[in-house]
């Protein structure tokens, strides 16, 4: 996985990315104990997309210039780790890029979402195992919960926390 970080980083320095935030299971690693997953999750803001779900993957082909073709599920295969190349496609998520913090990762640095924000996405998403996932992050004790309930604030997801709160925080 270090190897795909630092493909992700130098896409940055060579400008065919303007930047990226690792999200999803990978990007929850950097705050609660690994769990199982397949791919790596990277959120990127696209030029002219406000947005949009479909859109020319960023960096495509800056990464078949460099031997990095295949294409295993939704992930360009980057070292061995398909990559989603993930389209910032709200609010929410563009706060979670624009936030995210730069991280260590066995001495490569990682651009990755702040667990406050993955966690709302999470809650946003709603799939079982987003919930699963942010049982996790309570229970390891890995949220700051004022900055997390402000996120969920500004993104009306109040709602949404209540309800798991009933559902699964006894």
């Amino acid at each position: 996985m270090k190897e795909t970080f630092a493909v992700l980083n130098q896409m940055v320095t060579d400008g065919a990315i303007e930047n990226y935030a690792v999200a999803g299971a990978i990007g929850s690693i950097f705050y609660v104990e690994p769990f199982l997953t397949q791919d790596i999750d990277v959120l990127v803001v696209t030029p002219d997309a406000e947005y949009r779900l479909v859109i020319e993957l960023p960096g495509w082909e800056y990464l078949k210039a460099h031997g990095y073709s295949e294409i295993r599920k939704e992930g360009v295969v980057v070292e061995g780790w398909p990559v989603q190349f993930m389209p910032v496609s709200n609010p929410l998520e563009e706060d979670a890029y624009r936030t995210a913090q730069t991280l260590d990762y066995d001495g490569t640095p990682v651009r990755v979402v702040l667990a406050e924000y993955l966690l709302a996405i999470m809650l946003n998403v709603g799939r079982l195992k987003d919930y699963a996932r942010i049982e996790m992050f309570v229970k390891q004790d890995a949220v700051n919960y004022e900055r997390f309930e402000e996120i969920i604030t500004r993104h009306g997801l109040q709602e949404k926390w209540s309800e798991y709160k009933r559902k699964f925080l006894k």
